[in-house]
């Protein structure tokens, strides 16, 4: 069976639909679905992809360990040896010293004496004092007078369009999911931040933060702890601008 089919019958026998699943682990269904099909695209690499393998089987009761060692087996880039990399594509043949063809050499010696000649020939009627002086003087007056540049236009500055930043800050202690929405209900990104791990996020704009597992980790939001005291299920945070926060 693949990871995706042991998944799905460990959910079966735990009496989970998908819906719960997915409330349980914070992932959308449509992930979890296409991981029991088999199909890894919509988790967006195989970081994330180890993570959402390893929140399922938690969230069904399987041993994860097993699953991901078979996903990074599957998944394992193939490696290149260094027999890979000097090894010539096509033979490389070597060509045997043949005879000197000295006829060739006799007439490239011969062309260059001619083009010597030819050289001298021409540069000294260029230096009569005659033609140096008139090819002096046209020059003289052809030498156009240097224009002057003018200065570059200062740049501009763009005028800032934001007035605040939000800085948040998160260390897990378990393993936890964290998604990042609009507050209209769009999606940003997600991440899943493995135990003993910090990650921090910048945004410039309102925004709703989902955490699968509040109960385990420690949270900043402009350097303030915006949960409630003993929250431990999955909560949504509203931030936004000038330090304004709502569960």
């Amino acid at each position: 069976m693949s990871i995706g089919e042991d998944l799905a019958e460990a959910r079966r026998r735990a009496g989970l639909t998908v819906t719960q699943v997915a409330q349980r682990t914070c992932i959308r269904e449509t992930i979890i679905r296409g991981i029991e099909r088999g199909d890894y695209a919509p988790c967006g690499g195989d970081f994330y992809a180890r993570g959402h393998i390893r929140a399922i089987a938690r969230a069904v009761g399987a041993d994860p360990g097993p699953l991901i060692a078979e996903y990074d087996a599957a998944h394992r880039p193939r490696r290149v040896t260094a027999a890979d990399l000097f090894q010539p594509v096509t033979p490389v043949k070597i060509r045997e010293p043949g005879r000197v063809n000295w006829a060739a050499v006799l007439a490239l010696a011969l062309a260059a004496t001619l083009g010597v000649v030819a050289y001298h020939v021409i540069t000294g009627s260029r230096h009569a004092p005659g033609a140096s002086t008139g090819a002096a003087a046209g020059l003289h007056r052809a030498s156009p007078r240097p224009a002057t540049p003018s200065p570059a236009p200062a740049p501009t500055r763009a005028a800032n369009p934001y007035a605040h930043t939000i800085a948040i800050h998160l260390t897990a202690i378990q393993d936890c999911w964290v998604g990042f929405t609009t507050p209209a209900g769009g999606y940003l990104s997600q991440a899943y931040v493995v135990a003993g791990t910090s990650k921090t996020w910048t945004f410039q704009h309102a925004l709703d933060m989902r955490l699968g597992n509040p109960g385990a980790i420690t949270l900043t939001v402009d350097g303030k702890n915006p949960l409630p005291p003993g929250t431990t299920q999955p909560i949504t945070l509203s931030l936004g601008l000038n330090g304004k926060i709502s569960s």
